[in-house]
């Protein structure tokens, strides 16, 4: 007889039971690693605080009182960190584009500061921005003089006006001598041809016309270099008062009256009249004449010049609009932007036949600007030119508003 298998403990498929010796390292474990776990963030919070505390603790890369003289000062200036970080820096340097996303934001100077945090000495250095292609370049000043705790301070000033103004005025006075040789090299060479045609009436009577021509010339070309000295001064209207547009018009077309029938050309004036601006009456009435003479040199034999007068009302302004047109020979699109140059010219053959200087337009210029106004030209080649002054109208006085009391009782006395 076979015996029956001995059952086993517990259900077929069950778990083994953990007894209470199986748990003890378990436990063990769980307080181990807890009690590590603790510890190390423990030690976390207690660094995060120390270092918040000597962070507070660490005296700033510059003193407050630096940062507030930075701030004062006029031109550009900065304080760089030990990291290239800006610590601090003024409007004007953001202005310049000296800092930008906390970072110096020129590269040449940003090597600048690094040289002197290294070498632990200033220097000053001009730094070139931008091309003639580019627009007109910028000429900076930049001087960078270390402080401590790797601090640099960098003050950077744009010089670039001021560099402009010196060239123009070389360039001025470049113009000028070669513009003066013409006449007085002419007057020169008449002199003497006078001088050895002396028993000959006729010719003497003959050179002694083209020298009164060539001293006319020189004469009106020293006169508009220095009127266009006087109008490139602070305060060009210092007699500014109310100048009838009327007159200036009127004025203009007698002083090219003998140039109009000389050329055969053609001349009216229409549009508004009555208007009024406040300026200086013989200023705009060169203007004006300088924009007719312009128009009858570059215009042939038979061709019309109109002035026209607008009065123009945009919002709350008020504009006169002066027009001069002319169906010449016109000007290209190349030589537009340069019309309004100093000595500049279109035609230069054209122009010194008809006496020009050069100087007509840039005096042009500067008047309507002295005035609030502004220029404007339309040109086509073979077809003509129109340039449009336009200066804010005197609408004169304004009358006092009258209170209410008075105004009340006016009318209960019937006025």
């Amino acid at each position: 007889m076979r015996k029956r298998p001995r059952a086993r403990s517990g259900t077929a498929g069950s778990s083994p039971t953990i007894g209470p010796v199986s748990l003890v390292p378990a436990v063990l474990l769980s307080l181990v690693l807890g009690a590590l776990l603790g510890a190390g963030l423990a030690a976390v919070i207690s660094w995060g605080l120390n270092a918040r505390r000597r962070m507070h603790e660490r005296p700033p890369v510059v003193d407050p009182e630096v940062a507030v003289v930075v701030d004062a000062l006029r031109p550009p200036a900065v304080v760089v960190g030990p990291h290239d970080e800006v610590v601090c820096a003024n409007e004007p340097a953001r202005t310049l584009g000296l800092v930008r996303g906390g970072r110096i934001g020129i590269h040449q100077v940003l090597d600048q500061v690094r040289r002197a945090r290294e070498s632990g000495k200033a220097s000053v250095h001009d730094v070139r921005l931008g091309s003639d292609l580019a627009g007109p370049a910028r000429i900076l000043t930049a001087r960078v003089h270390p402080m401590e705790r790797d601090a640099v301070l960098a003050i950077v000033e744009d010089h670039s006006a001021v560099l402009r103004a010196d060239e123009s005025k070389r360039d001025l006075v470049a113009n000028v001598s070669h513009e003066l040789k013409t006449p007085v090299g002419a007057m020169q060479v008449l002199a003497e041809t006078l001088q050895a045609a002396a028993d000959d009436p006729e010719a003497v009577r003959h050179f002694a016309g083209r020298m009164g021509v060539e001293s006319k010339r020189l004469g009106e070309l020293v006169g508009q270099i220095i009127e266009l000295s006087r109008l490139q001064s602070d305060d060009p209207l210092l007699g500014a008062h109310v100048v009838s547009v009327d007159e200036v018009v009127a004025q203009a077309a007698s002083r090219t009256h003998d140039a109009l029938v000389g050329h055969e050309v053609s001349f009216s004036v229409t549009g508004d009249k009555g208007l009024t601006v406040i300026g200086d009456l013989d200023q705009l009435t060169n203007a004006i004449t300088n924009l007719v003479a312009n128009a009858i040199s570059y215009s042939d034999r038979g061709a019309r010049v109109a002035v026209t007068v607008r009065r123009v009302a945009q919002a709350d302004d008020h504009w006169v609009e002066i027009a001069v047109t002319d169906n010449g020979i016109g000007i290209a699109p190349e030589e537009q932007e340069r019309i309004f140059e100093r000595f500049y010219r279109v035609d230069y053959a054209r122009s010194r036949a008809d006496g020009g200087t050069g100087l007509g337009l840039s005096i042009v210029k500067h008047v309507v600007a002295a005035h609030g106004g502004s220029i404007s030209l339309w040109s086509r080649p073979g077809q003509g030119s129109t340039f449009t002054v336009r200066l804010p109208e005197d609408l004169g006085p304004v009358a006092d508003p009258v209170p209410q009391d008075q105004s009340a009782a006016g009318r209960e006395r019937g006025e």
